[in-house]
């Protein structure tokens, strides 16, 4: 039988085993993250994710110190996505074009993520790599609303905070509506579109409003969240 090594005492797991379990926790925290971030929001808590995890809230602080760590790990992928998309509207050879399919593009990954939903209309100065990304991608917006003004089609006072605007109200839509009505995103998006455009520009179709028990339901849910809280 093999003797253990001078760095290895009897019945401790090698380096190579202990760094493979610390992989597989690290994997398990982020997607218990992902889950209960896009299913209930930002505000879960530390302790939920490590439940949800099933690890203890010691290894969960050892993988992420902070709720701003974890967050840049889950969410760094969404917000490469959302960076993207305001890169591909700049290659699109129509401003106005690529100008509305980025409103609709990024309002449509906040629909199917309720955590990216918060992370687009709030924050985190603490979490560098967001942040980051998000400034790369507020610079590349500025050209693309130049461009897309350029045009003749995109109102002359439309400025970079109205779509912080529409990303706090999308998110609130998104938040409110869920399963209930989930595709009435899309109506606030087209409504807001067209207060966007300048007189005589192309208008995308305008999505059909929500059915009335659908939003009958939304409206209700907020009612008992309401009285929960």
């Amino acid at each position: 039988m093999t003797s253990p090594t001078s760095d290895q005492t009897p019945g401790q797991q090698p380096a190579t085993g202990l760094r493979a379990d610390a992989e597989r926790n690290r994997c398990r925290i982020l997607e218990a993250a992902r889950r209960l971030y896009a299913t209930e929001g930002l505000g879960v808590s530390m302790a939920s994710v490590a439940r949800k995890a099933g690890v203890g809230k010691a290894t969960l602080s050892r993988r992420f110190a902070t709720r701003e760590e974890l967050l840049n790990a889950v969410f760094a992928d969404r917000m490469d996505a959302y960076a993207d998309a305001v890169a591909e509207a700049l290659a699109d050879p129509d401003p106005w074009h690529g100008f509305t399919g980025y409103l609709q593009a990024i309002c449509a990954m906040q629909a199917s993520d309720r955590g990216f939903a918060d992370i687009l209309a709030m924050s985190f100065p603490t979490a560098e790599a967001l942040e980051a990304r998000r400034a790369e991608a507020y610079d590349q917006l500025l050209e693309l609303i130049t461009r897309a003004k350029s045009t003749g089609h995109l109102r002359e006072d439309f400025t970079h905070q109205d779509v912080v605007i529409l990303l706090i109200a999308n998110a609130g839509v998104v938040t409110t509506t869920g399963d209930a009505a989930p595709d009435t995103w899309r109506r606030l998006v087209g409504h807001m579109i067209r207060s966007y455009a300048a007189p005589g520009a192309p208008i995308p179709p305008l999505p059909d409003a929500p059915r009335p028990d659908d939003l009958y339901r939304a409206m209700v849910r907020i009612s008992q969240t309401a009285s929960r809280t």
